[in-house]
């Protein structure tokens, strides 16, 4: 398939579909509950358990605190560190306990709320090179972030009515 980021810019060029302060609401609801879905897991599956191939939820839930901590940086200094140095890429040490994981999360929700009043508005409509790899708006990248969480989320929720959990509803982000 062929980037045509040219093309892509003059079908998405509105100035405004979302104030950036609503859209902030919205991740972070999101984030509100995907760390319930966090703490819903027992300790040893939140590590270790899956079906069908697919990864345990710890595996997801730090891609997602590496896409989103990484891109915050990306958005607010236009420097970008690369997919390979991704903490779900580097077989380096890892939280080894859903509280070490949860610290983690509340850390990057501090950050997203620290470095998005020093996102100008017009920056979410330039044009970057994410991960040294992903070329387009800076909305863009936001959004996939967290289509990203919803996705990893919805596995959660697999995961947790096949063991027996009630998971947290998707409509309590409060």
């Amino acid at each position: 398939m062929e980037n045509h980021i040219a093309d892509v810019q003059k079908i998405y060029s509105s100035p405004f579909v979302i104030a950036t302060e609503d859209l902030l609401v919205h991740w972070q609801g999101h984030r509100r509950l995907t760390r319930r879905a966090i703490e819903a897991f027992p300790e040893k599956e939140f590590f270790n358990y899956s079906i069908g191939g697919m990864r345990p939820f710890s595996e997801m839930v730090l891609e997602m605190i590496g896409l989103a901590s990484a891109g915050m940086k990306g958005v607010v200094t236009g420097n970008w560190d690369k997919v390979g140095a991704l903490p779900h890429h580097v077989n380096g040490a890892k939280p080894a306990t859903k509280a070490e994981m949860l610290l983690l999360w509340d850390e990057l929700t501090e950050t997203i709320e620290i470095g998005w009043p020093k996102i100008p508005s017009s920056r979410f409509h330039e044009i970057d090179l994410a991960y040294g790899e992903y070329e387009g708006p800076i909305y863009s990248f936001i959004l996939y972030w967290i289509d990203n969480e919803i996705h990893h989320r919805a596995q959660a929720t697999v995961y947790l009515r096949s063991l027996g959990i009630e998971p947290p509803y998707f409509w309590l982000r409060d």
